[in-house]
């Protein structure tokens, strides 16, 4: 039995705050709490609200005011010898720079934060921490490495009952059978993540899977289920103010329209997709919309070569962030238009595996 999601990001003064609390009003409270701790010289009071500061800015897509928030978070925090907070403000710092695409920081900063939320007693840091390691390694494409760990969270997430962190693992696991062509396993794993998010009221958790059912919908070729779906998950983007959620969410819209063969309505919401992704300064969403419109704007007669230019830049960007699974997505692309990559200078294809 799963009891309601809780966030616990939101700590000390914070707590009342809800999972579905909007983003603007998590910003607006922990501001305030900040600045009263600030004045009354309280360094772990500072430390925790200054972390949902810092998620706020984070999932709001504010880079820089996150950067700031969490750095100034983990200052307080070692300041007080609160070894907890320190964990927290790693992870936020962590989850950003995966965000931001350095995954070698991120795997850096969520490796600290895990010891030190195992060191200082804070199981939820630690776990949370844990998973955030397991979805950087997801996302780069490191399957074999992660798929365990993964399946350990979900586990522990499962006996402590914790809804939010259990609906999490579903969609990591799920996303890794989505990726690797088992579409009914990874659908009946969305599916049981929506209902579990459902039961505890975790909107965002169910925002997120119903984008992953969408996917798997639109790939066994139900288009139009698939965008009610999404419109869905869209309504929860739009009232919490979820801003890289959306931008997922329309990227995926465009990826349905694109498989329903409806090109111009995909190359205008991939545009869109990655307006908003370059807004937040989130390079992965920003690579990944690029692939999509490169594709839709070949479908809809752009020239062989300029389509070719453009895959050949986004293979190299890819790998230079280091997302292996996205980069075959590109490969992927070569072979269904069928535009031959354009031989580059200088390329090292035997000296990078």
């Amino acid at each position: 039995m799963h009891s309601k999601a809780f966030a616990p990001e939101y700590q000390g003064a914070l707590t009342a705050l809800s999972v579905n609390s909007s983003l603007t009003d998590v910003l607006e409270e922990g501001t305030r709490h900040l600045r009263a701790a600030e004045a009354r010289g309280e360094q772990r009071e500072v430390a925790r609200s200054g972390l949902a500061v810092a998620e706020a800015h984070r999932r709001l897509g504010h880079v820089e005011e996150a950067d700031r928030a969490w750095k100034a978070s983990y200052r307080a925090a070692r300041s007080a010898g609160d070894l907890g907070a320190m964990a927290w403000a790693l992870w936020s710092g962590g989850t950003l720079a995966r965000q931001r695409g350095a995954l070698a920081l991120a795997f850096r900063l969520l490796g600290l934060a895990a010891d030190l939320g195992k060191r200082g007693g804070d199981v939820v840091a630690r776990g949370y921490s844990l998973a955030g390691l397991a979805e950087t390694g997801r996302i780069q494409g490191d399957y074999q490495a992660v798929a365990a760990l993964h399946e350990q969270l979900l586990a522990e997430a499962r006996q402590r009952g914790e809804a939010r962190h259990t609906v999490w693992a579903l969609e990591g696991i799920a996303q890794i059978h989505r990726n690797t062509g088992s579409y009914d396993t990874a659908f009946a794993m969305f599916e049981e993540a929506a209902e579990i998010a459902g039961r505890a009221d975790d909107r965002r958790g169910r925002a997120w899977a119903l984008r992953g059912m969408a996917d798997i919908v639109s790939l066994r070729d139900d288009p139009d289920r698939a965008l009610a779906l999404l419109g869905e998950a869209e309504l929860t983007c739009r009232e919490m103010n979820l801003s890289s959620a959306l931008a997922y969410n329309h990227k995926m819209r465009a990826n349905v329209l694109y498989r329903a063969r409806r090109y111009e309505e995909a190359r205008q919401v991939y545009a869109q997709a990655l307006a908003e992704f370059r807004a937040m300064s989130e390079p992965r969403g920003e690579a990944l919309a690029r692939l999509g419109l490169a594709k839709a704007r070949a479908r809809l007669g752009r020239d062989h070569d300029e389509t070719a230019a453009e895959l050949g830049e986004l293979r190299r960007t890819l790998d230079r962030i280091g997302l292996r699974h996205a980069r075959e997505m590109v490969d992927k692309a070569h072979a269904e238009l069928g535009v031959l990559p354009l031989a580059t200078a200088g390329d090292d294809e035997g000296g990078r595996r």
